[in-house]
């Protein structure tokens, strides 16, 4: 009769260390937390406030070492190959709720009413303030609890998150990292559909969403961003009374005006991601150092 450590031991006794990988997703982070951009460190900050523990970090060296063959990510679902020690790569699935249309419609309508918003994303950016707003919708970004992960994985690991998982959750967050709106795509509006609909929004004039596709308790408490959250609190002046101060500014102006910093690889966030052909994520991160190294200021001539 076997104790049920034997059994574990004769269980896992035949896998060794993984298999080498040639051309595997690998990390672009050699060493430290993965992750540069503020939501990606959000996806995995929730992650670790799951108290995972050792069962999300052991995935770091996996996905450094590039054992991760693919990864794709779909409305409410991601899916990658994840070479272990056997021949065949472990199947990863991990399950996230999309939004439904009718949320996101309600959502795009706010988004295109405050010009900061629509400006930062057409620009290829993810504002902090869209945390909040999302939150105020009733749809937050990211899982509040472990539970509205669906993790699966094909390897006979009975921990969850095994490291194969973990392995795809830290890439995933460098995919976040590369293009923010795979964070937007897996929760069910891809990049093109959504930048699609904010330009018609805008384009028809739109200034706040209409009344019928506002929720009655959500929607109406969603943050003001930029400008409106300096003139949202003054008051009304009729029109007769504020021409001769029509080009005067309703609050005193800084002494020196506020400057947009915009990371010197936006334009590669607007193209998104190229292809395979040419080159796919390993040209986009060379790229990304030349745009970095070119925006560095030069030492001053001797």
């Amino acid at each position: 009769m076997t104790t049920p450590g034997s059994e574990a031991t004769g269980r896992f006794a035949e896998f060794g260390p993984p298999r080498r990988v040639e051309g595997g997703l690998r990390a672009r982070s050699t060493r430290g937390a993965i992750g540069q951009s503020w939501w990606s460190r959000r996806f995995l900050e929730v992650l670790e406030s799951f108290a995972l523990g050792t069962r999300l970090t052991r995935g770091r060296a996996y996905a450094r070492r590039g054992q991760v063959l693919h990864l794709d990510v779909a409305p409410g679902l991601v899916t990658a190959s994840v070479q272990g020690s056997r021949p065949e790569p472990y199947q990863v699935r991990i399950g996230l709720a999309a939004f439904p249309a009718e949320l996101w419609r309600r959502i795009e309508a706010e988004l295109a009413a405050q010009a900061f918003f629509s400006a930062r994303l057409l620009a290829g950016d993810l504002p902090a303030e869209l945390e909040e707003l999302f939150a105020s919708a009733g749809a937050p970004l990211f899982p509040a609890a472990v539970d509205e992960l669906a993790q699966r994985c094909s390897c006979p690991d009975f921990a969850v998150p095994c490291k194969h998982l973990a392995a795809t959750f830290y890439l995933l967050a460098e995919a976040f990292d590369a293009d923010p709106f795979q964070l937007l795509h897996w929760r069910g509006r891809s990049r093109d559909e959504l930048l699609g609909r904010l330009r018609t929004l805008r384009g028809a004039g739109t200034t706040e969403a209409p009344v019928s596709v506002r929720a009655p308790s959500t929607m109406e408490s969603s943050p003001a961003a930029g400008a409106a959250r300096v003139l949202g609190s003054l008051p009304p002046a009729p029109l007769d009374e504020a021409v001769d101060r029509f080009w005067v500014s309703p609050v005193p102006l800084p002494d020196r005006p506020p400057t947009l910093v915009t990371a010197p690889d936006l334009l590669l966030r607007q193209l998104g991601p190229p292809g395979p052909a040419i080159g796919g994520p390993g040209l986009l991160e060379r790229l990304r150092r030349a745009y970095r190294d070119l925006g560095r200021p030069r030492p001053a001539a001797e």
